[in-house]
């Protein structure tokens, strides 16, 4: 299940990738399916691990172009250890409601963001994140869990200050919504609880089979409930600047 939309990113061969916060890794499989040099990078090493093992299993399976290159990295999206304008794209989904100084990773991911190339984020959206956030202290109130909630303009204003231009926004997973509503009603560890199951069972036809009436209803909901937003960014190229 993927927010970013990669055709709008147009990432294929050769593009340069890092997946910032990558989490299990669903953004970077999809880079390296399409032809990418992409770095997962995360703080957790048990995703990573689990990601490595992922990229591997596709190598040899030949689920990407042999050219592409991957590979899983740990470290700190405050102190990214790579060079000034190293990347074609920076991805960042879901990771800066985490993470306490969240304008010191916008920074970085700047920084290592080539001239010309586009920035994506995308966070939880206002509305369904406030009504989790009223439901249920358990859904947010942990270690490492989400420390603000962003309205879009918000967001989108922290990254303009850094120089960039915004080129889009979209909203997406609307029927993931609801799911998390239940979650928040009957314990967000209550995965037994029968209206929790028969959702999940719902999300797991669509995204597997991908009916027509369930990608109808999201599309239609995206625009009112849509569970994240997402933001795409470009840095501009600056006038006889080299690179």
């Amino acid at each position: 299940m993927l927010t970013v939309d990669y055709d709008r990113l147009g990432i294929g061969p050769g593009t340069k990738v890092i997946d910032v916060g990558c989490g299990a890794g669903r953004h970077t499989f999809e880079a390296y399916r399409r032809g990418a040099d992409v770095i997962g990078f995360d703080q957790n090493v048990d995703d990573l691990n689990n990601v490595d093992e992922i990229l591997r299993a596709m190598k040899d399976k030949g689920e990407a172009p042999a050219s592409a290159k991957a590979e899983a990295v740990k470290g700190d999206a405050l102190d990214l250890p790579y060079g000034d304008a190293t990347f074609d794209c920076v991805i960042a989904s879901e990771i800066l409601e985490h993470i306490p100084d969240d304008d010191r990773a916008i920074s970085e991911m700047v920084r290592v963001l080539k001239p010309g190339g586009s920035l994506a984020i995308t966070v939880p959206r206002w509305l369904p994140e406030k009504i989790c956030w009223l439901l249920s202290d358990e859904y947010h109130a942990n270690e490492g869990g989400h420390i603000r909630i962003y309205k879009a303009d918000e967001l989108r204003d922290k990254v303009l200050a850094h120089g960039l231009e915004l080129t889009h926004t979209h909203y997406a997973h609307a029927l993931h919504s609801p799911y998390w509503w239940i979650k928040c009603l009957v314990g967000t560890e209550n995965s037994d609880h029968p209206a929790v199951k028969a959702y999940h069972k719902l999300l797991v036809w669509d995204m597997m089979s991908r009916p027509w009436v369930t990608r109808a209803a999201e599309s239609l909901l995206n625009p009112l409930i849509g569970k994240s937003v997402a933001l795409y960014f470009t840095k501009p190229v600056v006038a006889g600047a080299a690179g």
